[in-house]
């Protein structure tokens, strides 16, 4: 039995934090629930299980359940809940539409509170072959008609203003930050960064043209002789880009450090002259506001999700995504300009502070609590 008060929250994702390509939806899921678990809010998170994962676990207040496999797991979402879910009577189902919808508010009869990240749209041609890109597009396309009367809370301006141009009121549509831990991501007590050492930190996925910055820097390495680029991250692109590294004659100069444990994180990135994101396509940009919480300051392409994350001159620089001469000339200029970074460094920092997760939590909890009662008045004779 659940005490007075407290909520029974059923979570929709295709992963959890502790899968390998876990990335910002993953890490918005767990900052937000993990503080309602322990506000004393029940949750339980199903999603897809990934090599070495328990099918059932505990992690930080939230009860884990995993089934199936990850290209699959959508469709054991509606046999889940007939079997299992729909006896254990949630008071509410949190349903992330990332990627693959998963359709809820066909099949189930709680309240339904969607959480949307940022929609692939033609960007997902960039990442996968036509037949499964095609299957992608056409199941967002979806989203619309079967989700037509749930309440979304949204990342970014950027996909809030998708959403009010595919039609969604924007009473339907709320937008609540993505925001920094700050026990993992932090400045150091004096800035100690390298001059000649920049990065990436994200997921390795096509749709992120990390080939942008190897690009970029084939233009700038004999100008800058000592320069190298570090990867942080892993995903399914990493071996295409190793092989391009090395095509290029830059393989000795830019170094793939894989999956980086979150303790580590905060001091390699305090080490950055500066970040570069070159995604084709963000929900927020997550990692810029998490490098900046580092004191680093990034280049980023001006597209949906990053320039909502990046304030162009201020806090960073951003490019136009594609113009890889462009991208190598910002970087020669910040390279070039020690006082430059600095200032942006300091803007960064307090950029970076105004996200706090405490109040994501609780705007997401209120959010919460009126899609229920909005479900309940609408039961009413």
């Amino acid at each position: 039995m659940k005490e007075p008060g407290t909520l029974k929250i059923l979570v929709i994702n295709w992963q959890d934090i502790s899968n390998p390509l876990a990335g910002g939806a993953e890490v918005h899921l767990h900052e937000v629930f993990e503080r309602l678990a322990a506000r004393g809010h029940s949750v339980t998170l199903f999603c897809h299980r990934h090599k070495g994962s328990a099918s059932e676990e505990m992690k930080n207040g939230i009860r884990i359940i995993r089934k199936g496999g990850r290209f699959f797991f959508n469709f054991h979402v509606p046999f889940a809940y007939f079997t299992r879910f729909k006896r254990e009577r949630y008071d509410v189902v949190v349903d992330d539409v990332n990627k693959i919808p998963f359709f809820t508010p066909i099949f189930m009869s709680e309240p339904v509170q969607g959480v949307t990240h940022h929609l692939f749209g033609k960007s997902i041609f960039l990442e996968a072959a036509f037949p499964l890109a095609l299957y992608v597009h056409l199941a967002e396309k979806l989203i619309k008609p079967v989700y037509k009367k749930v309440h979304f809370i949204i990342g970014s301006p950027s996909t809030h203003r998708e959403y009010l141009e595919w039609g969604f009121p924007p009473e339907q549509v709320s937008i609540i930050n993505y925001c920094v831990n700050t026990k993992t991501y932090y400045p150091a007590a004096t800035d100690n960064h390298d001059p000649d050492r920049i990065c990436y930190f994200g997921r390795l996925k096509k749709y992120k043209s990390v080939d942008q910055l190897l690009q970029a820097f084939s233009l700038l390495k004999d100008d800058f002789p000592k320069l190298t680029v570090d990867i942080i991250g892993d995903g399914d692109d990493r071996e295409r880009l190793q092989a391009l590294s090395a095509e290029m004659g830059i393989s000795d100069r830019v170094h793939f450090l894989g999956f980086v444990d979150e303790d580590k994180k905060a001091p390699l990135l305090q080490q950055m002259n500066f970040v570069v994101n070159t995604s084709s396509k963000e929900g927020w940009g997550l990692t810029v506001v998490e490098s900046n919480a580092c004191g680093t300051p990034v280049i980023a392409a001006n597209v949906p999700g990053l320039r909502d994350s990046v304030i162009d001159g201020k806090t960073g620089i951003l490019y136009e995504y594609g113009a890889v001469q462009e991208l190598a000339e910002k970087m020669r200029s910040l390279l070039s300009h020690p006082e430059q970074r600095q200032l942006l460094r300091e803007n960064a920092l307090a950029w970076a502070a105004s996200f706090d997760w405490e109040i994501a939590a609780t705007e997401t909890l209120e959010f919460i609590t009126r899609t229920i009662d909005r479900k309940a008045r609408s039961r009413k004779p």
